[in-house]
């Protein structure tokens, strides 16, 4: 099996294999309906505190995020306990309804800028496209982050939300050093497709997001039952609309017996099949309360036989 690819921000500081998702600091990742909702900056600040307690030392978020609110509470939260994480930020989307958006240079220059202020640091571990471009050439973009990374404002970049021909394009073109996708148990497409064995033969970083198929994994989600008040499925349901099937719980009924088998919850058992496989660099882990922690604790504590993965195999084929 190959090497998963790393990245080094700094010769002694590596890509950590668990990041902090910071999606729900201030609104529901980046849709402008949801801006001001989300964790509250105390609840942010709580997050982050159990977050590095637990040896969490990467924060990843957006300029989108919470149209800003994330940034800032992590700038907050730097500022007022003299920590600094290793950070990941995003651009692509609107930081308000009817705003710009996409990955023009001048655009780029101006959002990484807007970036650092609200961060509070004068540069970014990884600096990430957060969605394909039609309108913009790649060159154009990666020409933009190439002069972050001369002026010292970004260490790294990549994109996020590309498919495999994408990602090839972007390779003609630039040195992305990673690509954020969505993966997970029930998000396998990126596997199926050929994306996560290209990453491994490019020594692109594979980092995954969405590693719980929001909340689909842990458990909250029964058959014939209401979702619950809050969750995912009654905030923001359209990204997981497909999943509401006989066939999903069907699965899950049977993950949830092999991680009983294993001892561990269904949420620890997904992020453990993540964890087993050396193509995923990092999994971005987005929990709602500190108490959320507890399944990468598990997961960590509790790594996957081959049997475990045979049988998990089966489960979801």
């Amino acid at each position: 099996m190959s090497e998963t690819p790393e990245i080094t921000p700094t010769p002694d500081r590596p890509l950590p294999r668990i990041a902090l998702g910071c999606g729900n600091f201030g609104g529901v990742g980046s849709a402008p309906e949801f801006f001001g909702q989300g964790l509250t900056t105390d609840q942010a600040l709580a997050m982050m505190d159990a977050a590095w307690e637990s040896g969490i030392t990467h924060f990843d978020t957006a300029d989108a995020y919470g149209g800003g609110r994330s940034e800032a509470a992590i700038g907050r939260w730097i500022t007022t306990r003299g920590i600094r994480p290793q950070l990941t930020t995003k651009t692509y989307n609107p930081m308000r309804a009817g705003a710009d958006y996409g990955l023009a240079p001048e655009r780029i220059a101006r959002q990484l800028r807007a970036s650092l202020d609200r961060l509070g640091v004068d540069r970014v571990e990884l600096y990430l496209a957060h969605d394909f471009d039609p309108d913009v050439p790649l060159a154009d973009t990666f020409g933009a982050f190439a002069r972050a990374q001369t002026e010292g404002s970004v260490g790294a970049y990549g994109v996020s939300n590309f498919d495999a021909a994408q990602l090839r394009a972007a390779l003609a073109v630039g040195t992305p050093r990673a690509i954020q996708n969505n993966y997970s148990l029930l998000a396998r497409a990126d596997s199926a497709g050929g994306l996560l064995d290209l990453c491994a033969a490019k020594g692109v970083a594979y980092l995954a997001f969405g590693p719980l198929a929001g909340g689909w994994l842990t458990g909250k989600y029964r058959r014939g039952e209401p979702f619950p008040a809050g969750s995912r499925m009654t905030q923001r349901p359209e990204p997981y609309r497909k999943l509401v099937t006989g066939r999903t719980f069907d699965t899950l009924d049977a993950l949830r017996v092999i991680a009983a088998g294993h001892g561990i919850s269904l949420a620890g058992l997904a992020l453990a099949w993540l964890l087993a496989d050396d193509r995923v660099t990092q999994i971005v882990i987005g929990p709602g309360r500190p108490e959320h922690l507890a399944p990468v604790r598990e997961a960590l504590q509790h790594p996957l036989s081959a049997g475990n993965l045979a049988d998990i195999e089966r489960a979801v084929a």
